[in-house]
C-alpha cells in the first residue's frame, strides 16, 4: 500500500498528509519507534499504539507497518505518523466495502446506551444497535447481552460523522423466514414435533416450531387441571406436542401437550370401582360440591348432599378447602363424559340404617324440637333422623292451627311412631297417640259447665290461651273469655269453665269469666242435687263427700258407732258406695 508520486529531485514524491502509506521500521526504543515511508523521509509513532494485550510493544525493526501521515517534516527532519488512525481509516474502509456488499459484520456488545447498545466491531470501531434491532422480540433486561459476541448487518454508514448502525433483528427475521418455510413445507395435523416455550400468557404458551409460533392452549397442557401456564413451564423450555389443528392460509396453528400422552379416562371404569375407597386433593369449590382430583386428569364430585349424613350444609367450604386431601367413596362412574360421583359421608354408618334397625311403627321415641313449620313440629329422633308430627296429631281435644303458638325450639317432645318411609327416608310422629281417642267418654267427663281446678297453662297466643286438663286433654281459653287485664304465662294454674265442646272441630273451650256463674253451671248444681236428693244444698253435698273420705278412713268400733249416731238425713245423703262397705248385719 505503497503511495507515491514522481517528484523533480530523486524522481519519486512522498505522500502527503492525511494518507496512508507502508513503511518499514528502522528502529525502536523506548518511547518512539521511527520508520522508513521511503523518498528519505522518516517518520516517528509513540511506541504504545504497538502496545499488544499483554502489555509488550509488539514490534521490530523491518516490520512492514502501514502508517497515517499527520504532518510534513517537522525542524528535526521527522515526519509525524500514527498506526491507530491508520488502522481505523482501514477499517473503514473494509466496512464501507462490506456495507456496499451487503455483508455481516461481528462485533462485541460492549455498553449500555440510550435507546440501545454500543457495539465494538473491526479495529475497535464502536456502532450503534437500537434496542428495536437487538432480537425479533423487546427484550427487557438489556444489560444481560453486554459481552456477548453476535453477528449484525450494516443498516446506516457515515463515514465522515463516524456513524454505524448495526441490526441483528434482520439477521433473525431472514433466518427465521428460512426456517418458517422449511417448518411449513412439512407441517401437518396429528404430527409430533418438538418446540421451545418462547412466550406465556394467561390462557397458554406460545411454542417456536422453527420459524412459526403454535398456541398451546391451557386446556391442552394436561389432562389435569392446570391454573396458569407457568405452573407447568418456564420460557424457554423444551417440549414436544402434537399439531392439533393448522390454517395455512392463517398459519395458525394449534397444539396439544396432554394429547401425546394416554388419556387416563380409558381406564377410569377399571380403576374406580364403585364402591372403592380412593383418595385426593381438593382443587375447586362450588356452590354445589367439591372437584377432588383422583390424578392427573380425573377428578370427580364430591355433592354438598354426600357429604354428610345429620348436617345440612349450605356451602362445601363449611366442609372442606381447596388444597386438602380427603376420603371418599365411588359412587358413581361415566368415563364417556368423564364424569365420578363421590361420597364423604358414605364411609361412615348410615343413621337411616341404625334408626330402622331400632324402632319400629307404634314405638314410642322422644326428642327436642329442631324446627317449627306451618303444618307440623320436626323432632330430632337421633342424630341424623327426624321426624314430622303434624299439626292434625298434636291434640285430641284442640285444633291447633300454627304450631309455633304451642312449641318452641328446643322443647323436649315424646310421641309415637305412625310411620316410616323408607324410600323417602321420612318419620311421621304422633304426639295425641301417647293417649287413647278420649271423645268416647269425654262428654261424659267434662260436660258444658263443668268448673275445674287448677288447670296448667301450657302456651299463650295472641287470641288465647293453650291448657291442660289432664294428661292427653288440651283446651283453649280465648281471649275474649278472660277477664279484662289478665295476663297468663306458661305453667301457671288457673279455675275456669268448660264453655263448649265442639264435637266436629274436636274442641273444648274453656272460659274464666266468673267460672260456676253460667247457666250452663247451674243446671249442673240442680242435676247434682236432684241426683243426692229434693232439697239438697251444696252445702249438703260438701258434707256428704267429707262423710265418704271420713267412712272411708275409718275401722274402729267408736267410730262406727259415731257413724250410726249421725242424723238421718246425713244418712240419706251418703252415696250408695260408703253404704257398700258399711258391715252387714
Amino acid at each position: 500500500m505503497f503511495e507515491a508520486s514522481e517528484a523533480n529531485t530523486g524522481g519519486i514524491e512522498i505522500a502527503g498528509e492525511g494518507q496512508i502509506v507502508t513503511g518499514i521500521v528502522v528502529a525502536v526504543n523506548k518511547d518512539f519507534v521511527v520508520i522508513d515511508i521511503g523518498g528519505k523521509s522518516e517518520g516517528v509513532i509513540k511506541a504504545d499504539e504497538f502496545i499488544d494485550a499483554t502489555g509488550q510493544v509488539n514490534v521490530s525493526p523491518s516490520d512492514r507497518v502501514d502508517v497515517f501521515i499527520e504532518s510534513r517534516e517537522s525542524d528535526d527532519g521527522l515526519i509525524s505518523l500514527s498506526k491507530e488512525k491508520a488502522d481505523k481509516m482501514k477499517v473503514w474502509d473494509e466496512i464501507s466495502a462490506a456495507c456496499e456488499r451487503d455483508e455481516i459484520i461481528e462485533g462485541t456488545i460492549s455498553q449500555r446506551v440510550k435507546g440501545g447498545l454500543a457495539v465494538t466491531i473491526r479495529g475497535g470501531v464502536k456502532a450503534f444497535l437500537p434496542g428495536s434491532q437487538v432480537d425479533l422480540r423487546p427484550i427487557r433486561n438489556l444489560e444481560k447481552l453486554i459481552g456477548q459476541t453476535y453477528e449484525f448487518k450494516v443498516i446506516k454508514f457515515n463515514k465522515k460523522r463516524g456513524n454505524i448502525v448495526l441490526s441483528r433483528r434482520v439477521l433473525l427475521e431472514k433466518e427465521r423466514d428460512a426456517m418458517k418455510a422449511d417448518t411449513l413445507k412439512n407441517l401437518e395435523e396429528g404430527q409430533v414435533l418438538t418446540g421451545t416455550i418462547k412466550n406465556l400468557t394467561e390462557y397458554g404458551a406460545f411454542v417456536d416450531l422453527g420459524g412459526i409460533d403454535g398456541l398451546l392452549h391451557i386446556t391442552d397442557m394436561s389432562w389435569g387441571r392446570v391454573n396458569h401456564p407457568s405452573e407447568v413451564f418456564n420460557v424457554g423450555d423444551e417440549v414436544t406436542v402434537k399439531v392439533l389443528k393448522y390454517n395455512p392460509e392463517t398459519e395458525r396453528v394449534s397444539l396439544g401437550l396432554k394429547q401425546t400422552q394416554e388419556d387416563p379416562w380409558s381406564h377410569a371404569e377399571e380403576v374406580y370401582i364403585i364402591g372403592k375407597r380412593v383418595g385426593g386433593k381438593v382443587m375447586s369449590l362450588t356452590d354445589y360440591g367439591a372437584f377432588v382430583e383422583l390424578e392427573p386428569g380425573v377428578e370427580g364430585l364430591i355433592h354438598v348432599s354426600e357429604m354428610s349424613w345429620t348436617k345440612k350444609i349450605k356451602h362445601p367450604s363449611k366442609m372442606l378447602d381447596v388444597g386438602t386431601e380427603v376420603e371418599c367413596q365411588v359412587l358413581e362412574v361415566d368415563a364417556k363424559s368423564k364424569r365420578i360421583s363421590l361420597g364423604m359421608k358414605q364411609l361412615e354408618p348410615d343413621p337411616w340404617s341404625l334408626f330402622t334397625d331400632k324402632y319400629k311403627p307404634g314405638d314410642k321415641v322422644g326428642g327436642k324440637v329442631r324446627s317449627i313449620t306451618d303444618y307440623g313440629v320436626f323432632v330430632g329422633i337421633e342424630e341424623g333422623v327426624d321426624g314430622m308430627v303434624h299439626k292434625t296429631d298434636l291434640s285430641w281435644t284442640v285444633k291447633i292451627n300454627n304450631p309455633a303458638d304451642v312449641y318452641k325450639k328446643g322443647d323436649d317432645v315424646e310421641a309415637i311412631i305412625l310411620s316410616i318411609n323408607h324410600d323417602e327416608k321420612k318419620v311421621s310422629l304422633g304426639v295425641k297417640q301417647l293417649w287413647d281417642d278420649p271423645w268416647g267418654t269425654l262428654m261424659d267427663e267434662f260436660k258444658t259447665g263443668t268448673v275445674i281446678e287448677n288447670v296448667e297453662v301450657l302456651s299463650v297466643a295472641d287470641y288465647g290461651a293453650f291448657v291442660r286438663l289432664r294428661e292427653g286433654i288440651e283446651a283453649i281459653i280465648p281471649s275474649g273469655e278472660m277477664d279484662a287485664g289478665v295476663v297468663l304465662t306458661a305453667g301457671e294454674k288457673v279455675k275456669a269453665e268448660v264453655n263448649n265442646i265442639d264435637t266436629m272441630d274436636r274442641r273444648i273451650t274453656l272460659s274464666m269469666r266468673n267460672p260456676g256463674a253460667s247457666p250452663a253451671a247451674e243446671q249442673l248444681q240442680v242435676l247434682a242435687r236432684e241426683k243426692h236428693g229434693k232439697g239438697a244444698t251444696l252445702g249438703d253435698l260438701l258434707k256428704e263427700k267429707l262423710g265418704d273420705k271420713l267412712s272411708t278412713m275409718t275401722s274402729t268400733p267408736p267410730e262406727a258407732d259415731a257413724a250410726a249416731d249421725a242424723p238421718a238425713e246425713a244418712a240419706d245423703a251418703a252415696p250408695a258406695e260408703a253404704d257398700a262397705e258399711q258391715p252387714t248385719e
